[in-house]
């Protein structure tokens, strides 16, 4: 298969050298591609990869109009119905496939040429790679998009329309009856009243969609007596409550263009934003005089008591504004209503230390469910079925303003399961459909804590939950700031799934290229994977921990195994058997606990040592290449230290006191006493040691001692990126390559002396 493109798409193909090209008039074909490149892909991908994919595909085959229309070309009808089923994945509209019979040139047959528009209000300008379309795509006005049209009245017809779901293929239907939409869709079974509207287009309960119905046309609502919810306390209507905050955040707007706000406004500007992106956000300046919004709320009607109960005003002797000399973020609801304030500490004098002060829980805010930018981002995230989760006002604004449109972030708390609740409506976090939700951290020891926590509530999400860290620290705004808006979209392009982040950090504490390292990062990495509730990650998971730490992956899954088993034990299990009796007596610290010396493991150390203790003079030269990494076992290393500290073998060729002599500068007495055992047990030969018996245990202890440093060799290999750490990974591969020749060399020195 060959692709034609034009020379100056030509550029692309650095990214695949593989590839070669020929000439087809002014273009190129291009021969070889990668699978990838000619497959359709899978909708399970990533939405920012369907999303680049599509972009990629209309480059190569669609155009824009002069009337700014969007189309999408193929002379294959299944190719476009794939393009609207990713659509639809990335929350993009499309009309209809036509088709037009093309006439080919003279002898060929007529062939037929399919296209689909696309809605350009649902497009971005990052969505065109080709000059030319982006130019007319931002020239010309989106005025023909037929999402968002108003219904203003409903007049009485003969006409009798069937009514088409954009979200299934065509051919599914609804019927409409006296206006009211009383069936469900044949093909996605979507139907319902005005509730289950609000409900699934704000993300609301069912309670707080009747709330706000009967708050917007006066509805009274009362509760019933009986084994219903418990009455809500009383206090000012939810309406009254917003009606306050509204008027307060008009106030505060107005205040920020005032002289007194010179140093709020320049806090802004520092941060890289406008005027424009204060007025998007619904800044504003709370005055230094304590009475101003009282006095204004009470001007516009709002009593005392409904601003203190919506924590605008406090009362002490007397009713004082709750914030004063700060700059403020309008915090809303997903409907877009104002439920309180974040107020941002810009004067030195100002007797409140905190940097943050954020409204009091009230009736209509509770922190622990809100998330600033939520009105914003709502819409964005279910279309593409992404959240970005930062830490600041500020963040959530440079997000927005670099192309970012579905980052929120918690107000003055942690994120919580509430928080996830609140998202998973928006995200459409279902069984069928998995999203993303990426979390941003600092790199530093307080932003691994936070990861760990969102660790811990990831089952909150069927989404997949990825984390973003800048490599530098930098937040979001301060990214902004400092690199631009690209960077801050490459940010978020680049996360990485939380998990791994997670286990990461784990790893990195320990020394991987020792053994015990491993077996300690193995331990802990498992009691974090077996916590987990969804138990169909946890077989991924530790496949995961197994690639990083360079272990199997079997040994993996039985570490997982044994650290659900120590979690599931009642608490009496895990204590000592002291505290388990009763015992006052603290126990003492454990020894670490090492293998028997009889271990089979160990056989050939044991056998090479009886022959260096009993017989020297059979050594020979054989034994000069031996050290003490050649003995795994700490006691057997020790006693070759003490054999070489006496002068080697040679020293014992004459010396008939040869193992007093070595084990007389011994103080370890586990090294002694093995010393001594040595000494007297026979050797698994029945006569004296041949040379050739000597070198086969020689040759047998060094290739053990190659497998171990092949072993540790290719586990560092599994955790090296061959991609980003190319030379260390090139050498240890040629180290690796050696080691296996040295091996079979002494393998073959093995065979010869039997």
């Amino acid at each position: 298969m060959a692709l034609l493109c034009p020379p100056k798409d030509a550029v692309m193909l650095k990214w695949f050298p593989q590839c070669h090209t020929s000439s087809s008039g002014p273009n190129l074909l291009v021969h070889d591609l990668p699978a990838f490149f000619k497959e359709l892909p899978s909708l399970t991908e990533s939405v920012s990869y369907l999303y680049g994919w599509l972009a990629g595909y209309f480059a190569a085959d669609g155009c824009v109009a002069a009337d700014g229309t969007v189309i999408l070309n193929s002379a294959k009808k299944e190719n476009l119905e794939f393009v609207r089923d990713v659509c639809t994945r990335l929350g993009i509209a499309t009309y209809g496939i036509t088709t037009q019979s093309r006439v080919g040139f003279e002898g060929r047959d007529p062939s037929d040429l399919h296209r689909v528009h696309l809605v350009s209000q649902d497009l971005q300008e990052n969505f065109f790679l080709i000059d030319e379309h982006r130019e007319r795509f931002v020239a010309t006005t989106k005025a023909y998009a037929r999402r968002g049209w108003v219904v203003r009245s409903v007049e009485p017809t003969d006409r009798v329309e069937e009514v088409f779901c954009a979200e299934v293929p065509e051919g599914h239907a609804f019927t409409l009856e006296d206006n009211i939409l009383t069936g469900n869709c044949f093909g996605c079974q979507e139907g319902g009243d005005v509730i289950a509207f609000l409900m699934k287009i704000d993300g609301l309960s069912f309670g707080e969609t009747v709330e706000r119905l009967a708050d917007k046309y006066g509805v009274q609502l009362r509760r019933e007596d009986g084994d219903g919810p418990p009455e809500r306390p009383r206090g000012p209507a939810r309406g009254r409550l917003i009606e306050a905050n509204k008027i307060a955040q008009e106030f505060y707007a107005g205040q920020l263009e005032t002289a007194d706000a010179v140093a709020a406004r320049d806090f802004l500007t520092q941060r890289g934003f406008d005027k424009d992106a204060a007025a998007t956000f619904g800044l504003g300046f709370a005055p230094r005089d304590g009475e101003a919004l009282a006095r204004h709320l009470r001007g516009r009607g709002l009593t005392d008591e409904e601003s203190i109960a919506a924590g605008l005003v406090a009362s002490g002797r007397s009713v004082y504004d709750r914030f004063r000399g700060r700059l403020l973020w309008p915090i809303r609801d997903a409907s877009g209503d104002t439920i309180g304030f974040g107020a941002r500490r810009i004067f030195d004098d100002d007797k409140i230390e905190a940097k943050y002060l954020n409204t009091s829980e009230t009736s209509i805010y509770k922190k622990s469910q809100v998330l600033y930018g939520i009105d914003l981002a709502r819409r964005d995230m279910a279309r593409s079925s992404q959240a970005v989760v930062v830490e600041g006002y500020t963040d959530v604004m440079a997000c927005h303003l670099a192309g970012v449109p579905t980052a929120v972030a918690t107000c003055g708390t942690a994120f919580g399961d509430d928080h996830a609740r609140v998202l998973r409506r928006f995200l459409h976090d279902h069984e069928e459909f998995r999203g993303e939700v990426i979390f941003t951290f600092d790199g530093d020891s307080a932003g691994q804590a936070a990861a760990l926590k969102a660790f811990n509530g990831d089952q909150n999400f069927v989404s997949q939950t990825y984390v973003a860290i800048e490599p530098e620290g930098l937040d979001p705004c301060d990214l902004r700031i400092q690199k631009g808006d690209a960077a801050v979209r490459e940010l978020v392009a680049k996360r990485q799934p939380l998990y791994r982040f997670v286990l990461t950090n784990v790893a990195s504490k320990y020394d991987l290229d020792r053994a015990d390292g491993r077996i300690d990062a193995l331990r802990e990495a498992a009691g974090l994977v077996s916590s987990i509730r969804d138990k169909s990650k946890v077989d991924a998971f530790a496949r995961e921990i197994a690639g990083m730490l360079g272990v199997d992956v079997d040994d993996a899954r039985s570490e997982v195994r044994r650290a659900a088993a120590r979690a599931s034990r009642p608490p009496a299990d895990r204590r000592t058997p002291q505290a388990a009796h009763g015992s006052a007596e603290p126990a003492a610290p454990a020894r670490p606990q090492v293998p028997s010396l009889r271990d089979p493991r160990f056989a050939i150390e044991r056998e090479t040592l009886k022959i260096v203790i009993q017989h020297p003079a059979s050594v020979g030269r054989v034994i000069n290449g031996v050290g003490p990494d050649d003995f795994s076992h700490p006691t057997y290393r020790g006693v070759w230290e003490a054999v070489a500290a006496a002068g080697g073998p040679a020293a014992g060729v004459e010396d008939q006191g040869w193992s007093t002599r070595v084990r007389s500068s011994v103080a370890d007495p586990a090294v002694s006493s093995a010393i001594s055992e040595l000494g007297v047990e026979p050797v698994l030969t029945p006569s004296a040691p041949t040379a050739t018996y000597v070198a086969m245990h020689v040759y047998r202890l060094q290739e053990l001692t190659t497998m171990r440093r092949i072993a540790e060799l290719k586990s560092r290999l599994q955790r090296t990126n061959p991609v980003e750490h190319a030379a260390a990974y090139n050498k240890m591969f040629g180290e690796l390559v050696a080691l296996e020749q040295y091996r079979r060399n002494l393998r073959d020195q093995q065979v010869k002396t039997q």
